[in-house]
């Protein structure tokens, strides 16, 4: 027999009251006043991680060189530790939309926030191409993501798949309340992230972000590629929710909502209103 609607709201309200018990912030991110906080943290964390991204082949081309494979690789692992770090408590520093696909098939995020999360993820990778453009112009092809000489869309599009579903592994299963390791994750997330890249950037880039890849296209008018560094990852990402699910059961658990969510520092956000004198 259903429960009904009612019963059904009623349970929900006891499962957050609890939940915020633990988590007090959690109920800050449910305050829509502090929307535009969340989503200017993934719109700047993102123009970041592209900046150092594809900045990285763009001052390799300007300098002939000077920038190694080796280095390009290490700078977007390192930007997105520091990011994790310095507000991922924010938004949760998804800075990848098939990171936030993935916490909301995982139940760890609402959907209904979504959109917002990759218009801001979007916007922040165009920016930081326009950035890159406007002050040393389109050299290095703005660090666009392409297939290596000789590799097909196809090869490309599995490659990033698969580097995606080890991406988005590592990120739920350290944001999971088996195996939460706060800050720690940083240090796991960046690492696969130069990991990945010190093997396979020349065949695919490397991206893993469907936002990385898109702002350079987006800048450069040019969308041949873009197909795989979509549908690749958001393949891997949806592939890596059904492994965490064999590995750890469903989701929702209060350590992988407050890594999906993000807290804020607001002490006014969820204070009532006062009452009338």
């Amino acid at each position: 027999m259903s429960e009904s609607p009612a019963t059904a709201v009623g349970a929900q309200r006891g499962r957050r009251a609890l939940l915020a018990l633990e988590f007090p912030g959690l109920l800050d991110f449910d305050d829509p006043r502090l929307e535009w906080r969340r989503l200017f943290s993934e719109l700047f964390g993102t123009f970041l991680l592209v900046l150092a991204g594809a900045g990285g082949a763009v001052i390799g081309a300007l300098t002939h060189g000077a920038i190694s494979r080796t280095a390009a690789v290490t700078a977007p692992g390192l930007m997105v530790m520091a990011i994790i770090l310095f507000m991922g408590a924010v938004s949760g520093a998804h800075l990848n939309p098939a990171v936030t696909l993935a916490f909301g098939l995982r139940r760890d995020f609402p959907w209904r926030r979504v959109p917002g999360y990759l218009l801001a993820q979007l916007g922040g990778a165009t920016l930081a191409c326009l950035f890159l453009w406007a002050l040393y112009g389109k050299v290095g092809s703005l660090g666009a993501t392409e297939p290596g000489t000789g590799i097909t869309d196809w090869k490309t599009m599995l490659t990033e798949l698969i580097l995606t579903l080890g991406l988005v592994s590592t990120i739920l299963g350290t944001a999971s309340r088996a195996q939460n390791v706060g800050a720690f994750s940083a240090v796991a997330v960046g690492g696969y992230i130069i990991l990945a890249g010190l093997w396979s950037s020349p065949i695919s880039g490397a991206s893993m972000n469907p936002a990385r890849s898109f702002g350079p296209d987006l800048v450069l008018a040019r969308f041949a590629h873009l197909w795989a560094y979509v549908v690749g990852p958001a393949a891997g990402a949806t592939i890596a929710v059904g492994i965490a699910w064999l590995l750890r059961g469903p989701g929702g658990d209060p350590g992988g909502i407050t890594a999906a969510r993000g807290t804020t520092d607001d002490p006014n956000a969820t204070k009532p209103p006062a009452s009338p004198a």
